[in-house]
């Protein structure tokens, strides 16, 4: 069974909070999908990472820059798992539905879109009859995460 954890931006957008997340789970020996809606917003995220901070480096690639199976940090439309990954990060209303080939799957939901949160209902719910560990993190004013269940 995965553990799958819920995050509920409130303060920040994704490309906000999506840096830090990245480089704990770096740090700590993982390797990572980030699954976003389209190749456009992929790609988007791609640059906003290598831009977000002039002092730090986040390794990291799409399709486009190829090599998917050497990138620590894969961002992708698609469904596959290049790099062997064993964190799986979701964002802006992907709904993942192969969590059980990750040992943690993240989800973060706008706390702005009803209709995300709607959904991320209904999978929690999926996702407990399935016998998977959930947690649900809402972020606190500051950008810092407090374990609401």
């Amino acid at each position: 069974m995965s553990e799958i954890r819920f995050y509920h931006l409130q303060t920040q957008d994704l490309g906000q909070a999506l840096p830090q997340v990245l480089t704990k789970a770096i740090s700590g020996g993982k390797r990572v999908i980030v699954r976003l809606p389209n190749d456009d917003l992929a790609e988007k995220m791609a640059a906003h990472l290598w831009t977000y901070n002039p002092d730090s480096f986040l390794p990291h690639g799409t399709k486009k820059d190829g090599f998917a199976e050497d990138q620590p940090v894969y961002i992708t439309a698609g469904n596959d798992n290049p790099n062997k990954a064993d964190l799986l990060i979701t964002g802006l209303g992907v709904a993942p539905e192969d969590v059980d080939q990750f040992a943690l799957v993240c989800e973060f939901l706008d706390g702005h879109d009803e209709a995300q949160i709607t959904a991320a209902r209904q999978r929690w719910k999926t996702y407990k009859d399935a016998g998977h560990a959930i947690t649900y993190w809402q972020q606190t004013p500051t950008g810092g995460w407090e374990q609401k269940a």
